[in-house]
């Protein structure tokens, strides 16, 4: 079918009818000009509305069977942030069936990015950007002086967009994108980052939720750093063990000729830039990649080249303003990369060491960690695998226990970062919840695929 064709077919198609109330004005839009696309206009800073306004890009699919339909689905990207216009644009096939002819599809971009990217700021003048580990005091100092220099620069180019894109102004603009969608309830699905943002919705807004599925659990209860960076590090280790595993138990892992997974990953860390190595095996292992991983590893060993990262993509002025990370001096996160070690013998700290770097000196934390206190009609279902690298999950067991009867977690016995994508057994269950409140009994579990 040529491209004009595709376009006259799908122009043609009749649109379903916007519920009563809906205010968005909506037009075509995706790679196939099948979706729908608006611009939601909200407070750039809602403790002053009249201040000024931003408009929020979002998406939507209709239900594809009207006549049953349960109601609207909002997506809560990852990240922070991934594009959740994309995801309903050109990537809804995510969802089961079921949640597809039973739901409108909604999502959007978060305030903080740009179509899912970090808001770019002109660094020209400015020193070499930190390294993500630090390595004496005057690494410490010049980190805090490179960012703020550059978040004065970024401040001075976004406004109050940078100023206020913390999990609270995002989740008051859910509320405002069911407002004008024109629900009374909303069902909600978040993925990684996103689940921070259906917690801090839940939070406030109890009797507007429906039902809410979490995958890839945030905790945001750790009170301090070490607390942080050690989960972290826990949940990392624990995935490379079991990537280790795989390897011992596999003949055609690439490791084996070369003394096996942890030997090779020892020298390796011993010769090359050890960050980098934690950053690439990070993607890998929440991919469930460990053939890949295991390739990559043996190549470089053989004197292959190794990647340098230099960005992990994250939107500094949502995160630092979710997470209030405090780093005293050297000597301070010299100390937190010791805990690290003691928990994380193999990979000796995480990726998202990185965080602490880039955060360094972050003037005001509008939305710092706290115990869950959730108050749903509706108790949230949580999904999480074991071996998860980036929310391990003790994260998730910890918010099922905040949660109480409020919550229930469902465990993928395998590998990787977003059960739900994974496993049809977590599929499942999550479509089943979200169309008819199923909720499955504490402690069931779904296998590891293959």
């Amino acid at each position: 079918m040529n491209s004009l064709l595709t376009v006259l077919l799908v122009a043609a198609m009749p649109v379903p009818a916007a519920p009563p109330g809906d205010t968005l004005d909506w037009h075509d839009c995706g790679k196939a000009l099948d979706a729908q696309c608006a611009t939601l206009t909200v407070p750039a800073d809602w403790s002053h509305p009249g201040a000024g306004t931003i408009g929020l890009p979002v998406a939507r699919r209709a239900a594809t069977d009207q006549a049953h339909k349960v109601g609207t689905l909002v997506f809560g990207p990852g990240g922070p942030w991934d594009s959740g216009v994309d995801r309903v644009a050109n990537g809804y096939r995510r969802f089961g069936d079921d949640v597809l002819s039973r739901f409108d599809i909604v999502s959007f971009d978060p305030r903080g990015s740009s179509n899912g990217r970090p808001l770019p700021c002109d660094t020209t003048g400015l020193p070499a950007a930190p390294a993500p580990v630090l390595t004496s005091q005057a690494d410490f100092d010049a980190a805090i002086a490179y960012n703020r220099k550059l978040w004065e620069r970024c401040s001075t180019s976004y406004g109050e967009v940078w100023n206020h894109a913390d999990m609270i102004s995002n989740a008051r603009d859910v509320d405002a994108l069911r407002t004008a969608l024109g629900v009374r309830q909303i069902s909600f699905h978040g993925s990684s980052y996103g689940t921070l943002l259906g917690e801090t919705y839940a939070e406030r807004y109890p009797g507007r939720v429906r039902a809410m599925v979490l995958e890839s659990v945030d905790d945001h209860s750790a009170r301090t750093t070490a607390a942080f960076l050690t989960a972290q590090a826990t949940a990392f280790e624990d995935a490379f063990d079991d990537f280790a595993r795989w390897c011992d138990s596999t003949a055609s892992c690439a490791l084996n000729p070369l003394g096996g997974a942890r030997t090779v990953w020892h020298r390796l860390i011993g010769t090359h830039n050890q960050f980098d190595l934690a950053a690439v095996a990070l993607k890998r292992l929440k991919d469930a990649e460990y053939a890949v991983l295991a390739g990559y590893l043996a190549t470089v060993d053989g004197g292959g080249p190794a990647l340098h990262v230099t960005d992990m993509g994250v939107v500094i002025p949502a995160f630092c303003a979710d997470w209030s990370l405090p780093v005293r001096d050297y000597a301070s996160y010299a100390a937190l990369l010791r805990k690290t070690s003691a928990v994380a013998p193999d990979t000796g700290y995480p990726a998202q060491v990185f965080a602490l770097t880039m955060c360094l000196g972050w003037p005001r934390v509008a939305d710092p960690q706290h115990a869950l206190t959730v108050r749903t009609a509706a108790p949230l279902l949580l999904l999480n695998s074991r071996h998860d690298p980036a929310t391990g999950l003790s994260w998730a067991q910890s918010v099922e226990r905040q949660l109480g009867r409020h919550g229930v977690l469902v465990t993928y016995e395998g590998a990787g970062h977003g059960s739900y994508s994974i496993s049809d057994c977590m599929k499942r269950v999550a479509d089943d919840y979200l169309v008819s409140l199923a909720v499955p009994p504490r402690g069931t579990t779904c296998p590891a695929v293959g």
